[in-house]
């Protein structure tokens, strides 16, 4: 391999984003070849240069590694939990992939991209890729996210375009967020007291699909993402996780310019 970055070989560990990357350089906490090294132009070649970072040990070069899971609800999108609820890594690690199997050996250790809310079910990625990942939740490259949104009552037309245009969002002590940015809304079921609608988002504000509900006074009752920049959820059942193909890799680094 040739040398590159010593950040972006840290990011695509999987260790950090870049920026995070790059603070473990300036804070001195990597070596290569038992050499110090806190400078952020400094190169390696992570084939042939032994990397250790400060409290994770000896760098492996590991393929980089993209699934698609089906994350029930009741589950958290973080890698741990200090209230000990069930993750969606131990979700990944109780069951084998579905389908084609794109790896060899054992799964190296990968990291949800976003996050999903504890109630809410559906498509969450992960991947050891730390430097797309980061990519794609960052809202400069609008990478749309799609759900499934069951609401109470049924919203009229002015209510579906006020979210489709943008609405303001409440926060915890009262005050409202600026407008969010323009979505795409559907609706797609009316039953006698409720309604489901097909959301996208271009952007990813915290439990934001429950929060634009709420604004035009419409209660979520159950949230799906059904789709990730273009990666499907179905057919998944909920549990169960895939790993990516070639082609739905270079679809998502197509949304953030082809980054690796």
């Amino acid at each position: 391999m040739a040398q590159e970055r010593l950040q972006k070989i840290l990011a695509g560990a999987g260790l950090a984003s870049r920026r995070g990357a790059e603070q473990f350089i300036t804070q001195g906490r990597v070596r290569v070849n038992g050499k110090v090294v806190s400078e952020l132009g400094a190169k390696a070649d992570p084939a042939t240069d032994k990397i250790e970072v400060e409290g994770h040990g000896l760098l492996r070069a590991e393929e980089r590694v993209y699934v698609a899971l089906h994350k029930p609800p009741k589950v958290v999108s973080t890698v741990r939990d200090p209230e000990g609820r069930p993750t969606v890594l131990q979700v990944l690690e109780r069951s084998r992939a579905s389908g084609k199997r794109r790896f060899e050996g054992e799964l190296p250790r990968v990291y949800p991209v976003g996050r999903l809310d504890f109630d809410a079910e559906g498509l969450i990625l992960l991947t050891n890729d730390g430097e797309l990942a980061q990519a794609l939740t960052h809202p400069s490259f609008r990478v749309p996210r799609t759900y499934m949104v069951k609401v109470r009552g049924l919203p009229d037309d002015k209510s579906l375009e006020r979210l489709r245009r943008g609405v303001r969002l409440k926060n915890p002590d009262g005050s409202l967020t600026r407008p969010t940015a323009p979505a795409e809304v559907t609706l797609v079921k009316k039953g006698a007291s409720n309604a489901w609608l097909e959301l996208t988002l271009f952007e990813g504000r915290n439990h934001q699909v429950k929060r634009m509900c709420d604004a035009i006074r419409h209660t979520t009752v159950r949230l799906i993402r059904i789709n990730y920049g273009g990666i499907e959820l179905d057919p998944l059942p909920p549990g169960a996780w895939r790993f990516l193909t070639n082609a739905e890799v270079g679809k998502l680094k197509t949304w953030v310019g082809g980054r690796r």
